[in-house]
């Protein structure tokens, strides 16, 4: 399914503008993420990132509502039968994205609001390491998406499972340790936010290998028994 989308994006100037729009908003979110990243580890000047971050988020919501805008013109002036799942696709897909701002947004604001430096010890190296893992996957999402790419998307959907575990049993860790209440905060709502966006980023990959009805239903069980056949 994936793959027709991809070539109605090139054949079907409508949805190729919708899928121009669709690109911009993943290299914003994934720009936003990064900035974020950033200031959690004490790594830019606040001010300043913290209005980019505003700035970008604003331009990624207006790209959401100018592909909705764009789907339910498609739509309601007579789509080719072929194009409407893909339609209904790109409609459940730059939500996801949207909330990626959202997240990102959250995460830029931790260390404003009052929440302490990430600690040099064992879970500020996992927190790290975590925050490695989502920047990473953010990068692949996109060409994973434009190719089509099964496999990867797969492997990326497994990493995603496996990062969002490390999420809870950090802030299981956090919780029973002795941090300030500032430190405390930012561990926690690191890793919530960080696996949020996570979650959001196999939402993506999962319009790679599942079908549209299944949007979403990325499970372990499902992924390991079916394979390609649970794509038709």
């Amino acid at each position: 399914m994936l793959k027709e989308l991809l070539s109605l994006f090139r054949t079907d100037d409508a949805i190729a503008l919708m899928g121009e729009d669709f690109d911009q908003m993943l290299d914003l979110s994934r720009d936003v993420t990064v900035r974020a990243g950033s200031l959690l580890f004490g790594e830019g000047a606040e001010a300043n990132e913290r209005k980019a971050i505003h700035q970008q988020d604003v331009k990624i919501n207006q790209l959401e509502r100018r592909i909705r805008k764009r789907v339910i013109a498609h739509l309601t002036l007579g789509a080719e039968a072929s194009s409407v799942s893909y339609c209904l696709l790109l409609m459940s897909l730059v939500k996801d994205v949207e909330r990626l701002g959202d997240y990102a947004k959250n995460l830029a604001q931790i260390r404003h609001m009052g929440g302490g430096p990430v600690p040099d010890d064992d879970n500020g190296t996992e927190i790290g390491a975590i925050r490695t893992l989502v920047e990473g996957t953010f990068g692949a999402v996109k060409e994973v998406f434009a190719s089509s790419d099964v496999d990867t998307a797969n492997a990326l959907i497994k990493q995603g499972q496996d990062v969002n575990r490390r999420c809870d049993r950090l802030i299981t860790a956090v919780v029973a340790s002795a941090y300030t209440p500032p430190t405390t905060t930012t561990m926690v709502l690191a890793a919530r936010h960080y696996k949020r966006i996570g979650s959001h980023l196999l939402n993506v990959l999962s319009s790679v290998v599942m079908p549209l009805h299944k949007l979403d239903y990325y499970d372990e069980d499902s992924l390991d028994s079916q394979g390609s056949t649970e794509r038709a």
